[in-house]
């Protein structure tokens, strides 16, 4: 049966390289599994109260289909959300719940590129991003970041990459495969340029909660009349991972984007709605008790110390500091002489120690290549495992 081209063409670097993982499973070969952002996977357990809301929402028959919006109480919580997380004002009806970040990846793109329409993205950059701007015919344009300063956006080489086919900038913060958190005034510079060029800010925000020793700060809280269209969810900060639940919503003090607000709705009824049980345990996690955060972040702030120490310890690798979300994305410094590219790189570190990590040019060839890029979600005992097995190898 014939497939189109746009469907053969798909690719998602993060999960791609676990077949070559499997298959050295079945050989009997140990595999550290760092390669996929799973805190769930790693010992972080869904909070208690979360399980208890979608036990009860089953026994108690909140089992039907929900408006395709999403439960109106899921999104009234949203919205107390981020007024009191991110000090961002929106209202339900500018709310959608989503089946994760990556539908509302899918149904936004789907609404706003046609063939030829250009998407600035971070270089380097979550998977998705590319693959669905290139999906529905679009070109996505990486912008740099800027490795040598904590790989924070370089505003300049933006401005030099709009043109008139540019449809909106994407910004990921905390970053996701970097683990950078952006400078507030840069953040404000990104939201200047996009509203003098008219331009939608996409603004993925899921790590909001998980960061150190800087203060997040919200690209909606700085839009002022800019539009912006932000996406959050609950798989990080609320380990939902498999729950598959997140939202969007639409940051429009000037009613700019009704008619895309509209037309996302569309798609959202054709794919019905989301897990209604889920949905109300979704309420439950963002007004329950929120303890957990904290200890995750301490748990995850020692980890991240650990690995960095380690990581920059090696022969022939560097690493820039994260400082939010629960990735590094070091730099290998003999891809080019040693290795052809990261991709071989990252084959010759499993095959030889067990360890899983994704190829850096998965995430943008021109501004992630040369380098990979781990999760430091284990234990300190797994990561010594894992960083006493890289360190033999280097």
């Amino acid at each position: 049966m014939r497939v189109t081209e746009r469907v053969s063409a798909i690719e998602y670097a993060i999960r791609d390289v676990i077949p070559y993982a499997r298959k050295l499973e079945k050989k009997g070969k140990e595999i550290i599994y760092l390669n996929i952002g799973d805190p769930v996977k790693f010992g972080f357990d869904t909070p208690e109260h979360v399980k208890q809301a979608l036990f009860e929402a089953v026994k108690e028959g909140f089992n039907g289909y929900s408006s395709s919006e999403g439960v109106l109480e899921l999104r009234e919580a949203v919205c107390e959300k981020e007024k009191k997380v991110n000090s961002v004002e929106i209202s339900p009806e500018n709310v959608i719940v989503t089946n994760g970040i990556s539908e509302a990846i899918q149904m936004i793109m789907a609404a706003i590129v046609d063939k030829g329409d250009e998407i600035l993205v971070p270089g380097p950059t979550y998977p998705p991003y590319i693959s669905y701007v290139n999906f529905f015919g679009g070109k996505p344009v990486s912008y740099r970041t800027v490795e040598e300063n904590g790989w924070q956006p370089d505003v300049s080489d933006i401005r030099s990459k709009v043109t008139d086919a540019t449809r909106g900038i994407v910004v990921i913060n905390p970053n996701n495969p970097c683990g950078a958190l952006y400078d507030e005034k840069i953040v404000k510079e990104m939201v200047n340029l996009a509203g003098e060029y008219g331009l939608l800010l996409i603004s993925d925000e899921i790590y909001d909660r998980i960061v150190y020793e800087k203060k997040f700060v919200s690209t909606s809280h700085l839009a002022e009349d800019v539009p912006v269209l932000g996406l959050n969810g609950f798989s990080k900060a609320y380990l939902m991972t498999g729950w598959r639940l997140g939202y969007m919503y639409f940051y429009d003090p000037e009613g700019k984007l009704r008619e895309l607000r509209d037309n996302v709705v569309k798609e959202a009824r054709i794919r019905l709605c989301c897990n209604t049980p889920v949905q109300r345990a979704g309420i439950e996690a963002l007004r329950g008790p929120q303890d957990h955060i904290k200890e995750m972040v301490e748990k995850l702030r020692e980890r991240r110390d650990y690995s960095l120490k380690r990581l920059n310890e090696l022969d022939g690798i560097s690493c820039a500091k994260p400082e939010g979300a629960f990735y590094v994305f070091p730099k290998v410094h003999e891809i080019g002489s040693r290795w052809k590219n990261d991709f071989q790189f990252v084959r010759d570190v499993l095959e030889n120690t067990g360890i899983l990590l994704v190829h850096g040019s998965g995430f943008d060839v021109t501004y992630g290549s040369g380098h990979f890029r781990g999760v430091f979600l284990p234990s300190i005992e797994v990561l010594k495992t894992a960083f006493d097995r890289l360190e033999r190898f280097m």
